[in-house]
C-alpha cells in the first residue's frame, strides 16, 4: 500500500510557514509534510526533518531530490531535535510538526511485526538497529501485570487483563515469536463478540505494545517541551496524533500553554479528515491535528 500523508493540506497551511521560515519534520516518515513545504516555497524554507527510520531517509532524500530541494535529513528521535539543532547551528524554528502515525510503509513492509495481517518477526522497533526492547522481549519476559497495563494505558484494551493473562500461560509451553502466535493467543482470550467487531480484535494491542517498545509517548512529552523551547515566537508547532493516548498528552500541553499566556491555541477543536480523505484512505479517520503558536 502506498503511504497517504493525514492531513496534508491542513498541518501545512495552518503552520503558517513563510519564505525564509525554518521548518522542523521531527516524524519524517513517507516525505508527504516535508514534500508540500518543498512544493510550495521552491526550495525557499529550509527544511530539517528527524526519523528513526533508515529507510525513511534514504527515500525521503530521493524523493525531495527529484523535486529540486535540499533538506537536513537526520536519522535521529525527534525527542533530541535540541541536539538535532545544535549540530546544525540553527538556534530557532518557525515551524515543527510531529506526525505520530506510522506510515503505510513501516505497516507493510518493514517485516519488523507493525501489522498483524502479515506473519513476521514479533519486533516492533522504528529504528533498523538492534533495540534491546522489541515487542518478543515483552510478551516472553515482563509480568503479566505490566503487559495488563500496557494493553489498557496505552491503548485503553477492554481485555486487558484477559489478554496479559492468555500470553503468560502461552509463554510457558512455547516462546511468542511471531505476530502470528500474539494474534492466535489474543484471538483465543477475547469473546467472540469482541473477535466480530468492526475493528479487528488485535489492533490495540499491537498498538500499545509499538507505543511501549518506542517508548512513543516519553519522546512525544519530550518532543514538546523541547520543541516549545526551540520555537521562535510566532512560530507554531502542529501535531497530527491517531489515539486517545497520545491526543490527551498534546491537548492538555497546549491547554497549559494557552492558559500560562504562553501560547495562542490556533485549533480550539482537533481538525479532523474530511469524510472525502477517509473514504480515499480509511487509516486517517482516527486522525486528530491540532496547532498552538508561541506567543511573541
Amino acid at each position: 500500500m502506498i503511504h497517504k500523508t493525514v492531513l496534508l493540506n491542513e498541518s501545512i497551511e495552518k503552520l503558517n510557514l513563510k519564505v525564509g521560515s525554518i521548518y522542523f519534520d521531527g516524524t519524517l516518515g513517507g516525505a508527504g509534510h516535508t514534500s508540500k513545504v518543498c512544493s510550495d516555497f521552491g526550495g525557499k524554507v529550509r527544511i530539517i526533518a528527524t526519523d528513526r527510520d533508515n529507510l525513511a531517509i534514504r527515500n525521503a532524500e530521493e524523493k525531495l531530490s527529484k523535486l529540486g530541494c535540499k533538506a537536513d535529513l537526520i536519522l535521529s528521535d525527534y525527542r533530541n531535535l535540541d541536539t538535532v539543532l545544535k549540530n546544525l547551528g540553527v538556534e530557532k524554528v518557525d515551524g515543527i510538526l510531529l506526525d505520530l502515525g506510522l506510515s503505510s510503509d513501516q505497516l507493510d513492509a518493514s517485516g519488523r511485526g507493525f501489522t498483524f495481517r502479515n506473519n513476521e518477526p514479533l519486533l516492533m522497533t522504528f529504528s533498523e538497529d538492534e533495540q534491546k526492547v522489541n515487542a518478543k522481549v515483552i510478551v516472553n519476559n515482563w509480568s503479566e501485570e505490566t503487559i495488563a497495563d500496557i494493553l489498557y494505558g496505552y491503548s485503553d484494551e477492554r481485555y486487558s487483563r484477559r489478554i496479559a493473562k492468555a500470553i503468560v500461560s502461552a509463554r510457558l509451553k512455547k516462546e511468542i515469536e511471531t505476530t502470528d502466535d500474539l494474534v492466535k493467543i489474543i484471538e483465543n482470550a477475547v469473546p467472540a463478540v469482541y473477535r466480530r467487531g468492526k475493528t479487528h480484535f488485535a489492533t490495540k494491542t499491537f498498538q500499545a505494545l509499538r507505543i511501549a517498545v518506542n517508548d512513543e509517548i516519553t519522546a512525544l512529552k519530550d518532543g514538546m517541551s523541547k520543541g516549545w523551547e526551540l520555537l521562535n515566537k510566532g512560530g507554531r508547532m502542529a501535531i497530527i496524533s491517531f489515539h486517545s493516548v497520545e491526543d490527551r498528552e498534546v491537548k492538555n500541553y497546549f491547554r497549559e500553554k494557552s492558559k500560562n499566556g504562553e501560547g495562542k491555541l490556533i485549533t480550539k477543536k482537533p481538525l479532523v479528515p474530511s469524510d472525502e480523505e477517509i473514504s480515499e484512505n480509511p487509516r486517517s479517520r482516527s486522525a486528530k491535528l491540532r496547532v498552538i503558536e508561541k506567543n511573541g
